[in-house]
């Protein structure tokens, strides 16, 4: 069996990692900018300040994927690129860029997917309080409302936030990413609160502004993955480890920002966690957070074994082996968490599916033949695509796939040290260089997966 007929390939992209600029035409400081700042918070001691240069470049960029084929182009917007305090006055400088990113990808017939929210924060947001700020959600709607009304015309396909789980748990809690806070629980659950109620809210302004919207979400988590697949008992356990709510933080949970958007209630074990620190009146806030979708999607890079025990959670984590496979960044090379998350993420909500990032970071350099040869990237994407249509094939509504990253990147806070892009990016220069996998992933395309 092949892909669905209709079945939608791209790849995926975000602002702050790609497009520099990071002071021009009126654009204001992001939170990132200002966590790069921050002395021993990127690994490499680089920032975003030029990253790609894609403000510059972006021309050059849509000219490379129209060539090997790349038809669908998720890409996100800089919320202080157009509007540089946060909310009040549009900076046209910065619509005229998006505008302009936009009309390049429809020339060249290449279909947008706007990312509502990747990340980059205007820092003077974050300032009052950003996203435990009970503002928030009417920030990020009057925010939503100038891209509706800008860009709506052409872009119908709307993400509202991505991997809210590194927004709260990375941002603050652990401190490891923009703004680089470590907060209590009742703040940690008010944050995840308001970001929820941020996406209702959107959904609703969108719904409202643009004809034919589409809207989806992009939650990620490791996917948990059966011991032995033909057990029933460790495929149930599986299933509960995968939902289950992390008992020191609901910041990480896969079901803690899903439940609310797509089932309009928190999950049960969840709320005998972390109920107490929920906003008074939180309940009547479903009406709002809960809200139609067209697509969830997920980001999901790598999974980790479970089977059934008798212990309290009826579950343990099995070790990976000795030896076991990873990418260049450490990350465990599991195929089959592309069929499983994908599987219990549809048997729970039965949204049709994508999946919005997936990709590997690789030790890619240019040979001696001037160009950069990835056999290890075409094969992790073969086998994870593979994986993938195998879900499809057992039921599941797989829709589309975004191959994580059109190009090399400023991969946060490991800088520049990390390489996830099908084309390389030769940094003092900007030369951009197709890989191998680019190639491989054009094919891939053409015959809609029938290659695998």
């Amino acid at each position: 069996m092949s892909f669905p007929k209709n079945f939608l390939w791209g790849t995926a992209t975000a602002s702050f990692q790609i497009e520099g600029a990071w002071d021009e035409d009126g654009k204001t400081p992001s939170i990132w900018d200002e966590f790069c700042e921050q002395p021993g918070a990127i690994s490499d001691h680089s920032n975003g300040k030029t990253a790609c240069d894609h403000y510059h470049r972006f021309r050059e960029d849509v000219a490379l994927m129209a060539e090997y084929g790349i038809k669908n182009y998720r890409f996100s917007v800089s919320w202080p690129r157009i509007l540089p305090e946060g909310t009040g006055k549009v900076n046209e400088a910065g619509v005229a860029f998006y505008n302009a990113l936009i009309d390049c990808l429809l020339e060249y017939g290449i279909r947008p997917w706007m990312t509502i929210y990747h990340w980059d924060l205007p820092a003077c947001l974050e300032r009052k309080g950003g996203w435990v700020s009970e503002q928030m959600p009417e920030w990020f709607a009057e925010y939503t409302g100038v891209l509706a009304d800008r860009f709506g015309d052409r872009v119908k396909d709307f993400f509202t936030i991505n991997e809210p789980q590194c927004i709260i748990g990375l941002g603050y809690m652990t401190g490891g990413f923009a703004p680089g806070l470590k907060l209590g629980l009742k703040e940690q659950v008010t944050a995840c609160h308001n970001l929820m109620k941020s996406h209702g809210r959107a959904c609703q302004v969108l719904r409202e502004k643009v004809k034919d919207v589409r809207i989806g979400y992009a939650p990620c988590g490791a996917s948990v993955i059966p011991k032995d697949e033909q057990n029933p008992a460790d495929v149930e356990a599986a299933r509960k480890a995968y939902f289950a709510v992390e008992k020191d933080s609901p910041s990480f949970s896969v079901a803690w920002f899903s439940d609310p958007v797509i089932l309009g209630t928190y999950p049960e074990d969840g709320l005998k966690l972390y109920g107490q620190y929920l906003p008074e009146g939180w309940q009547e806030d479903m009406k709002v957070i809960c809200q139609p979708l067209d697509f969830y999607a997920q980001n999901i890079y790598e999974g980790r074994e479970v089977r059934a025990a008798e212990n309290e959670d009826g579950w343990e984590t099995v070790p990976y082996p000795a030896g076991y496979p990873r990418t260049a960044c450490g990350w465990p090379v599991t195929p089959r968490a592309l069929y499983w998350g994908p599987r219990y993420l549809w048997e729970r909500y039965h949204v049709p599916f994508l999946i919005s990032e997936n990709g590997m970071s690789s030790h890619d350099c240019v040979m001696l033949d001037g160009k950069v040869h990835d056999p290890h990237r075409i094969d992790y994407l073969h086998r994870y695509i593979r994986e993938y249509r195998r879900a499809g094939e057992d039921g599941v509504d797989i829709r589309g796939y975004f191959c994580w990253s059109l190009m090399d990147n400023f991969e946060w806070a490991r800088g520049y040290s990390e390489r996830f892009g099908l084309v390389y990016v030769d940094y003092p220069t900007g030369k951009r260089i197709p890989k191998d996998s680019l190639a491989w992933y054009a094919e891939t395309i053409r015959t809609n997966g029938e290659n695998l």
